[in-house]
């Protein structure tokens, strides 16, 4: 019974699950915490997943491991592989002058949608290189490579290695602003001019179901950024759309053809099985509940109850929840807002409906502009902590206007990692996948939507 691991290396932890290579059973599991803020050494990433593996039983019986991770992370690296300096997450904003000077620099989106299938917003790598060349011009000489998070903890588990040894593979390197899914290639050019004029290296990009090393007995597959992992996981195919409510809301679908989207909205990632992922991502999602709970002073369970027993469009109260800047739509200075305040909506019934209505909608424009780029929606995978709310589980079809299924709780970025280790292992992608737990369906509520978009901001204040 060959056993397979899969590591998923968020913002907030680090997952490692252990799977029957041959059914997908869980055999194991472990999980250890990473710090808070938008700005991590990687030696915390290490750590955590030491920790992580330590709980989840060892590698000692394990073939082949492979590493899901969060996306766009800076992780700049000297000529030694020493880290140059902390890296900054894809949530870090402080890049979004630079992110709009690249744009403009290079001719507006439609010129960057056409070289690499994105536009630059501050969470790309290619923003925060040039962030790190005007801020830190001394750290951005220094840097010998740039890699991402999940890069870095593949390449960091071998032992001791040189720097043209990092690999990558196509989900995350799409993610860079300086890689293109539709070509395969990077574009040296775009890097350069996010460094101005520096020319480090970069990680190879790795086939999907390539060997890229070893840790001890156990293979490495070449991993993935975490939404494409994540989509591996489920399974996902044609047809499906993801929305991932966690520390960010992710919307994204599987296609065989690659987006171009000149306004930015819609990302042109590349999957995991060499396929692609448009998706669109917005910096808000179960935080938004978070927040919510702790202003009503109740837990999660009591803000869905709250939720439930307020009508749908909370009589007209909007809450438009920018609580941290956004992303999709790029506004990274704004701020959330509350529109429809009355006597009559001064309740905890409807704050807490208009806060679960406020992250839904976002997650709908987003729906919307995958549909605009030629993504098939027939249904809606639900994934994320946020997405364990029974308000969130109800509301969801109403205002996405599309059946929502519900998958089996559990770690879809480990696990689309643990299966993409066993197709490593194995030649084959196996069969296993997330399993549904249930279908929700209701009648769409487009009055919600309506009443969202004649409050929503379009610009920073």
């Amino acid at each position: 019974m060959p056993l397979v691991a899969g590591v998923d290396s968020s913002t907030q932890a680090c997952k490692v699950v252990v799977r029957d290579a041959d059914s997908g059973e869980l055999v194991r599991e472990g999980r250890a915490r990473h710090p808070e803020g938008t700005e991590v050494h990687p030696d915390a990433w290490e750590a955590a997943l030491t920790e992580a593996l330590a709980a989840a039983g060892g590698l000692d019986d394990v073939a082949a491991l492979s590493v899901g991770g969060q996306q766009h992370g800076m992780v700049c690296l000297d000529d030694a592989g020493e880290v140059v300096r902390p890296a900054l997450l894809w949530n870090d904003t402080r890049s979004a002058d630079a992110a709009a000077d690249l744009v403009a620099e290079l001719g507006g989106g439609q010129a960057w949608a056409d070289a690499v299938g994105v536009v630059p917003v501050a969470s790309f790598t290619g923003a925060k290189l040039r962030w790190l060349a005007d801020a830190e011009p001394g750290n951005a000489d220094r840097t010998a490579a740039v890699c991402l998070p999940h890069d870095w903890l593949t390449w960091r588990l071998p032992g001791a290695q040189g720097l043209d040894t990092l690999v990558t593979d196509r989900s995350d390197a799409s993610g860079t602003a300086y890689w293109s899914a539709r070509t395969g290639e990077y574009r040296r050019d775009l890097l350069e001019l996010a460094l101005r004029g520096r020319s480090p290296a970069v990680p190879r990009v790795a086939g999907p179901a390539e060997v890229v090393g070893r840790h001890g007995q156990v293979v490495l597959g070449p991993g993935a950024g975490d939404n494409a992992a994540a989509a591996l996981g489920l399974g996902a195919g044609p047809g499906d759309v993801v929305v991932s409510i966690g520390t960010s809301g992710v919307v994204t679908a599987v296609s065989d053809v690659p987006a171009a989207d000149p306004t930015g909205t819609v990302a042109g990632f590349a999957d995991a099985t060499g396929r692609h992922l448009p998706l669109v991502c917005t910096l808000n999602a179960a935080r938004v509940l978070d927040a919510a709970a702790a202003m009503l002073r109740v837990s999660l369970d009591e803000l869905a109850e709250l939720a439930l027993a307020a009508p749908a469009g909370a009589d007209g109260l909007v809450l438009v929840p920018y609580l941290e800047g956004e992303r999709t739509p790029d506004l990274p200075r704004a701020t959330g807002s509350v529109h429809g305040l009355t006597l009559r909506t001064s309740t905890p019934a409807h704050w807490a409906r208009a806060a679960v209505e406020g992250l839904l909608c976002g997650l709908a424009d987003g729906i919307d502009a995958l549909v605009a780029q030629g993504a098939s929606v027939e249904r809606v995978l639900l994934v994320g902590g946020g997405a364990r709310s029974a308000a969130v589980q109800q509301i969801a079809p109403a205002v996405l206007g599309r059946p929502v299924v519900v998958p089996a709780p559990g770690e879809a970025v480990a696990d689309g990692a643990a299966r993409q280790a066993a197709w490593v292992l194995t030649g084959e992608l196996p069969g296993w996948a997330g399993s549904a737990t249930r279908t929700v369906e209701a009648d769409p509520t487009p009055s919600v939507r309506e009443r969202y978009a004649e409050v929503q901001p379009r610009t920073d204040r």
